[in-house]
């Protein structure tokens, strides 16, 4: 895709509406360095520096939308405590709408933190509460989502597996998106079993996609134009997801894209360094479905997302990407200044 195409589609993004719904939950880093080991145990002392926080989870697809578009809503449960409260300012000083989110003083939002010196993940520390919306709130996320179907161009699911989403509600949510024209796109967790027959995209991983087809992953390693388990799990899931497309996201290897009647598309990674893969399934999604919204045909959209992802595993600490950004990525790509 040359610039002026990119740059076409790119420009189409501002007047979209796109609601992401999902589970929601703020990510903490904690930078700090390590001079010792503990005398205790024989783990490193890690010296804090200083903490930052950031939206995760489907706040994040929101939060790397909403670099492109000016209306984006994110929609998922929130606890009444200091981590959702911390959330909400977040996504409030981004102008990210969260007038449906829903607020259960009973549940704890999901709080992840990650301890990082020298620029490595020392652990990973989750604060999580594996539950879903009551019947009454399921209700109410549905009819306030099918209230504002008219005026937005495309949901996406963002399913972490922690509960909010279930069957029921995307079924509900994507019948009446894809009855009015809608673009309906979907980050899967296997692990947490939901249906998502009849949406325009689903994106997992090579394990997710294995996981999810019910092929053992034997050669993880294989490069993926002969990865035959991989192409076989692509086409499998078209079928039973019965979707228009699969976007396979490969880590370090880029992208493989399956349609409907259509051979297998490979998009190989455009990452040069890589510090941190927090969110980059979350750029992944938010990228492609922004490309279908704009109009770009499936590859161009996987391009995008493609080049949007490896900018932002070129960050520390759960990043997104900009316009300029990602137009410097496709210029260097092209060999272009």
């Amino acid at each position: 895709m040359d610039l002026n195409r990119l740059e076409h589609i790119l420009d189409r993004a501002a007047s979209k509406r796109i609601t992401v719904i999902g589970d929601l939950m703020l990510d903490e880093f904690v930078w700090g360095k390590v001079g010792r080991i503990s005398p205790e145990a024989p783990v490193p002392v890690v010296e804090v520096i200083e903490e930052s926080f950031y939206p995760g989870g489907a706040a994040n697809v929101a939060r790397n939308l909403r670099e492109f578009v000016d209306h984006v809503a994110t929609i998922g449960l929130l606890g009444k405590d200091r981590s959702g409260q911390q959330l909400l300012e977040l996504l409030t000083r981004q102008e990210i709408d969260i007038s449906n989110a829903v607020e259960d003083e009973s549940f704890r939002t999901i709080l992840k933190t990650r301890i990082i010196a020298r620029h490595q993940q020392v652990v990973r520390v989750d604060r999580e509460q594996f539950t879903g919306p009551s019947a009454q709130q399921l209700q109410q996320v549905v009819a306030a989502v099918q209230k504002n179907i008219p005026d937005i161009d495309a949901i996406i699911f963002e399913d972490y597996g922690k509960g909010f989403l279930s069957t029921k509600m995307v079924s509900q949510i994507t019948e009446n998106a894809r009855s009015a024209g809608k673009i309906v796109a979907a980050d899967p967790n296997p692990r947490h079993v939901v249906d998502w027959r009849g949406l325009t995209v689903v994106k997992p991983n090579r394990a997710e996609a294995l996981l999810a087809a019910g092929i053992p992953g034997r050669d993880p390693d294989n490069v993926p134009p002969q990865d035959g388990d991989l192409r076989r799990a692509g086409e499998a899931l078209l079928k039973k997801w019965e979707t228009k497309y699969v976007l396979v996201t490969l880590g370090e290897h880029g992208m493989m894209l399956f349609q409907q009647n259509e051979a297998p598309h490979y998009i190989p990674t455009k990452a040069r360094q890589v510090f941190d893969v927090s969110g980059a399934g979350d750029t992944a999604i938010a990228l492609f479905t922004l490309g279908l919204v704009c109009g770009a045909t499936p590859i161009e959209a996987a391009e995008i997302a493609n080049h949007g992802s490896a900018v932002v595993v070129s960050k520390l600490g759960t990043a997104t990407v900009t316009r300029d950004e990602l137009i410097a990525s496709f210029q260097e790509a092209s060999g272009h200044d």
